[in-house]
């Protein structure tokens, strides 16, 4: 399984909102220094984390984004699909879309076995794991440096 680079970057970027929550609003210029993403692509990745319900637009003066909900309510699964799509690695373990070999196929169960484990990642890692573990990384890298 690949993840898009669109995934990766907007987990990156969801990551950023959350170190900034709850009271940040961020500038899409700022996700992009911060996470060394090119401007232009953060911005096409922005718009669909708002269709999905992941992040707020603010306009004005200090505008950006901020997160729709609290990190820890927020998964990577909704991530995932929101640039992704179905985590099922065949389209027969998909919404409507069986076989009619499904009950004698013998590779269906280990289909199932590799959704239900990418599945099981991904509804367990919330934004605000991901942050933290940001932090701890950010942390390590100041203290490397000091001597």
């Amino acid at each position: 399984m690949k993840l898009s680079t669109k995934t990766r970057y907007a987990a990156r970027a969801l990551a950023e909102l959350a170190l900034a929550w709850p009271d940040g609003v961020l500038a899409t210029r700022e996700i992009a220094e911060r996470q060394s993403i090119s401007f232009k692509y953060l911005e096409q990745i922005m718009a669909p984390l708002r269709t999905a319900g992941l992040v707020e637009s603010h306009q004005g003066k200090g505008g950006g984004f901020s997160l729709a909900r609290p990190p820890e309510d927020i998964t990577l699964e909704e991530v995932y699909r929101a640039f992704e799509g179905s985590p099922a690695p065949v389209q027969c373990l998909e919404n409507g879309g069986g076989c009619s070999l499904q009950r004698v196929c013998p590779s269906r169960e280990t289909w199932e076995e590799i959704r239900e484990a990418i599945l099981g990642v991904l509804e367990n890692t919330t934004l605000r794991d991901l942050s933290d573990r940001q932090r701890e990384k950010q942390d390590g890298a100041r203290a490397s440096y000091h001597i």
